[in-house]
């Protein structure tokens, strides 16, 4: 564990992750976590030590899940409209401090701030949408099955929720899930990232001036803190989104509990590019599909599968996009940051060189920018000469990289396109229209954009098949995703059932059916 000696313990940004070092949010309060082991969080553009994040104790989980019941019931006695109200009250404070969070983002994580500053405003139009929906309806009425009696559901909040957040997205992502959570009346406890704890922290700041202590909390570290609320016999449901081992090792042992899951994994998006298309225009949202957020997301193209009558036009013009990419620190004038860590660029600068070795030819980039000389930055890089066999088109990539592989028909693409393990999102440019028609239905995958790569709608489900996950984010369906139903049957006459109480009429027996 490093010493902050390279921070500035100011009263800004820097003096806000100073203040947040080791500490935990616990039952409303921000304290300093009883835990002994911590871990450092380095800038990935400067490698300057600028906190430390605690390794939770298990008595802060216990702690924080007692609280969460507490808190949780006293929010679902509130009235859907306080509770609305109170949402979009976080929502208007979290525009107020869209520059803080963002370069708080930029530096835990690395991306352009324009990037971070863009994710604030996502996370805000979500919590603004559940606000809403989340206060529409608590369940239906039916046509009674026997006359003068009423039947109808409840729609009911789970209890405390596990929100278990990935790095890219910390803001957004913990958004979609937690805003759905407590629009349904539930109470939440996430474990951010260790790459974007900080962040998270000043993020729910924020929620926390706002909710009852207890409701929203943030308990920190790695993998054990998240075991053990995952394993907690009394947290009620957990969200996920991570990595496919960690996703099934979460499912199985919910499973076992028989506790709810949301899990949100790995993709390894096609990305199709037919004749029809205007290829300037698909070159360009093709260079922002694969190099967006650094390639860190789980919905980057990942596989381009191009026509073979505009495969090199295509590639001279994706080159073009991707040499015209500024690379550095985000919080300066550029389009791409560094990776999150250190060994993620290790990991991804081994899927590269394995490409190669494997076939694929190397068109641009595969390098490390000359004029960085700290930071864990890569080129944006174009590989061609790829086929379905080779590994960098089998496994998630996560990395800014661009393997092209050449394809003779639609049919030809769709085959190559679905032949995955995973079934996140696609995309297709296409000016086709029975193209298109056929990808909505014939594609594998959650979602299908089509000329229109990579946009979420908050009234629309977010989600994906296979080993991409279980369940759905955003839109009504996510709503869904953190309450339960339960049935309700009332007689209000209190009258005696004798269509089928005992004692059993003599005309139904089996003797009277022969006569």
């Amino acid at each position: 564990m490093g010493e902050l000696k390279d921070f500035d313990p100011g009263t800004g940004v820097l003096g806000e992750f100073n203040k947040k070092s080791h500490a935990i949010l616990l039952n409303g309060e921000f304290k300093r976590s009883d835990a002994t082991e911590a871990r450092d969080v380095i800038d990935p553009a400067t490698e300057a030590v600028i906190a430390q994040i605690a390794e939770t104790t298990s008595a802060e989980v216990d702690a924080a899940v007692e609280a969460g019941h507490i808190a949780q019931k006293k929010w679902w006695r509130m009235s859907a409209l306080e509770r609305a109200e109170i949402m979009h009250e976080i929502a208007n404070e979290l525009i107020t401090m869209k520059p803080v969070l963002a370069e708080a983002l930029t530096r835990e994580m690395g991306k352009p701030f324009k990037e971070s500053a863009d994710e604030v405003l996502w996370s805000v139009s979500a919590i603004r949408y559940y606000a809403e929906i989340g206060r529409t309806d608590i369940g239906r009425v039916m046509g009674p099955a026997v006359e003068g009696h009423l039947n109808y559901t409840l729609k009911l909040p789970l209890g405390v929720v596990v929100s278990i957040q990935p790095f890219n997205y910390p803001m957004c992502l913990l958004s979609w899930e937690a805003a759905a959570a407590l629009a349904c009346g539930n109470a939440v406890i996430v474990k951010p990232s260790e790459y974007t704890t900080i962040t998270t922290l000043m993020f729910a700041e924020v929620f926390n001036r706002h909710l009852p202590p207890g409701l929203f909390q943030v308990l920190t570290g790695a993998g054990d803190a998240g075991r053990q609320l995952v394993e907690h016999p009394r947290t009620n449901m957990v969200a996920f989104t991570g990595s496919v081992p960690t996703g099934r090792a979460i499912a199985a042992k919910c499973g076992e509990m028989m506790k709810p899951t949301l899990i949100e994994t790995s993709g390894n998006d096609p990305f199709i590019v037919m004749p029809s298309a205007p290829i300037d225009v698909v070159a360009r949202g093709a260079a922002f599909s694969a190099y967006m957020n650094c390639g860190q997301i789980c919905v980057s193209a990942e596989r381009f599968f191009v026509h073979e009558s505009v495969h090199d036009e295509f590639v001279e013009k994706l080159i073009e996009h991707a040499k015209a990419i500024r690379i550095g620190n985000g919080l300066e004038q550029v389009e791409m940051g560094p990776m999150v860590a250190e060994k993620e660029r290790t990991r991804y600068e081994g899927v590269l060189a394995h490409a190669q070795e494997q076939g694929a030819r190397l068109l641009h980039g595969g390098g490390r920018p000359q004029d960085q000389d700290k930071g864990w930055f890569v080129d944006p890089t174009v590989l061609t000469d790829c086929n379905p066999d080779m590994d960098i088109l089998n496994n998630e990539i996560f990395g800014p990289v661009a393997p092209i592989c050449k394809v003779d028909s639609f049919d030809q693409a769709l085959e190559y396109a679905n032949n995955s393990e995973y079934g996140l999102g696609a995309v297709l440019y296409t000016m086709d229209m029975r193209e298109s028609i056929r990808a909505s239905e014939e594609l594998d995958g959650g979602m299908v954009w089509v000329n229109a790569p990579l946009l979420d709608n908050d009234a629309g489900p977010f989600g994906g098949t296979k080993s991409s996950g279980i369940g759905r984010q955003l839109g009504p369906e996510g709503l869904e995703t953190f309450r339960k139903t339960k049935f309700f049957w009332l007689d209000p006459n209190c009258g005696s059932q004798d269509f089928w109480w005992f004692p059993y009429a003599d005309a139904e027996s089996y003797e009277a059916s022969k006569k």
